[in-house]
């Protein structure tokens, strides 16, 4: 039994819209990119965030890879299958080298393995896919994998864990950075990254799988939506992510530009401290004085919640290009419950809360947020400021770059507690699991055992924490599911976090430039296609 794909119901791949025909012929020596963010590292195990992850899949493989649909298919393992009830063993592919000319064995594995599991200073661990796994090599080209319990998404964690040469197992984060040590055996190789500027690669020609279109790629990171499209217009890049919602009319119309939409599995959400100690920075009375988080109070998040219109953030903000979320996962995709929904807005039931809670004075709050990363990002705090300010949270807006902001999300103030009071991110499902956003934001925090990695607001509870834990010993995926989805749904009802919406993801190319794209709201660049 290979577990391959959980991924079922009503997500729609692959809208594509635009004409193709009078732009000018795209060279297939250089490809330009225009991406909305661009990595905090090129050192693929320093930091588990989207836009890295996506980075480390042009240079670095997986044992198992994704399809556009989150279907796993082979990487590294050309084949795998549980030999007992908590064990797998993998069969390796043979002839593979790493870009410096090193053959790849199941050595690497094991290394790679430990190295991932604890990079220090990592601002989101790997951990939690590597964690509670014991990894025997059987023969060079042979791999076992056990657990203490049965888990029947060993090879979904697996594919989040980019492969690198055992000769770099004590590499530094910086070695990535320079080059030094950034030798995978992806399509790409790693050419040089000047953070803020561009990150250049070069076509692996002796990869083993099919060949690029592309002798070199530029990545530029260009944070400002309207910005990346006036880049592709005028043929400054080739390929644009995130298209700003007010730009794709007008993109859709144009001559010589291909738009492509998915329904993605993209969380926008907000997260809400809620624990005593330290009395956080950014939360004050109406005095100025600092105060202990108010969120701990059930009413509180849940009054934060009603106060956001979300489905006017939906149409006035996102031009009808999200959809209003209640949980992790959009209808017809893992671990949905129809037992939840988007709260209603409800501004007068907002301000009866918070006067339950003994705040009828309200309070002052900043939230933080990341600029550029997510389609009107900023757009979407600054109408949300203004919906808190209207039932006595009176809100104010900091945002920062993408590359600071998750830094400093991640990986929390001098104490190493998160910094922020309320802070507003992303989430997309990267293993294709039901458990995969539980495990990682639900979860108690037991860095140990690699569970709560993503939990920055204090949220715990013994019954949820069972359900999920309980849920990953289960062969039987649909049983494993039904207790996931029972963690979903006591955490959202107790607003561990508050979603927002799920997102339309978009992307547009220049005519002579095609892509193939999915559920995942990434940039994928072996996915990018010459005409």
């Amino acid at each position: 039994m290979t577990i391959s794909n959980f991924k079922r119901g009503v997500l729609i791949p692959g809208l594509v819209f635009g004409i193709l025909s009078s732009a000018a012929h795209v060279s297939a020596d250089t490809l330009k990119v225009g991406l909305a963010a661009e990595p905090t590292s090129v050192d693929p195990h320093y930091h588990n965030l989207t836009i890295n992850n996506s980075m480390a899949t042009q240079v670095f493989d997986a044992l198992v890879l994704q399809d556009v649909n989150q279907k796993l298919i082979p990487g590294l393992a050309v084949s795998w299958a549980p030999v007992g009830e908590t064990t797998w063993e993998f069969k390796l592919r043979s002839g593979v080298t790493f870009h410096n000319g090193s053959a790849f064995t199941a050595e690497d594995v094991v290394a790679t393995m430990k190295r991932a599991a604890d990079v220090p200073n990592s601002p989101s661990s790997f951990g939690t896919f590597i964690k509670g796994k014991t990894f025997e090599i059987v023969d060079d080209l042979t791999l076992r994998v056990s657990t203490e319990k049965p888990n029947p998404f060993v090879p979904n964690d697996l594919s989040r864990v980019a492969i690198i040469d055992s000769a770099f197992v004590d590499a530094t984060t910086e070695d990535f950075n320079t080059g030094k040590a950034a030798f995978g055996t992806g399509p790409f190789k790693f050419v040089s990254w000047l953070p803020g500027d561009a990150l250049t690669l070069a076509q692996n020609d002796g990869y083993w799988g099919p060949a690029m279109d592309w002798e070199s790629v530029v990545i530029k990171p260009i944070k400002d939506g309207t910005t990346r499209t006036a880049a592709l217009i005028s043929g400054d890049v080739d390929f644009i992510e995130r298209v700003a919602p007010s730009d794709l009319p007008t993109l859709e119309k144009r001559d010589g530009i291909s738009v492509y939409k998915s329904v993605s599995n993209r969380l926008l959400y907000m997260t809400l401290h809620m624990t005593d100690d330290p009395i956080k920075p950014y939360v004050t009375d109406r005095n100025d004085n600092p105060i202990p988080s108010p969120f701990q109070d059930i009413r509180v998040r849940q009054a934060v919640s009603m106060a956001i219109n979300r489905e006017a953030i939906s149409d006035r903000v996102m031009d009808g290009l999200s959809a209003p979320a209640g949980q992790f996962s959009p209808e017809g995709y893992i671990g949905y419950s129809p037992n939840l929904s988007a709260d209603k807005y409800n501004p007068e039931k907002a301000k009866a809360l918070l006067a339950q809670a003994g705040f009828e004075d309200g309070f002052k709050l900043t939230v933080h947020g990341p600029a550029g990363r997510y389609s009107n990002d900023t757009r979407i705090l600054e109408a949300i400021a203004q919906m808190l300010s209207r039932v006595g949270i009176d809100t104010t807006v900091e945002t920062m770059p993408a590359s600071v902001f998750f830094k400093r999300f991640s990986r929390g103030g001098p104490n190493k507690t998160p910094e922020f009071t309320v802070a507003m991110s992303g989430y997309a499902n990267g293993s294709g699991e039901p458990s995969h956003p539980l495990r990682i934001f639900i979860h108690t925090k037991q860095k140990d055992r690699g569970y709560g990695p993503g939990n920055r607001n204090g949220y715990s509870n013994a019954e949820v924490d069972k359900l999920i834990e309980d849920g990953r010993a289960m062969m039987d995926i649909a049983m494993g599911e039904a207790a996931f989805i029972k963690a979903t749904e006591m955490s959202m009802r107790e607003y561990a976090l508050v979603p927002i919406h799920h997102e339309l993801a978009t992307w547009a190319s220049s005519g002579t430039v095609t892509y193939e794209h999915g559920a995942l709201d990434s940039t994928f660049i072996h996915n990018i296609r010459a005409k």
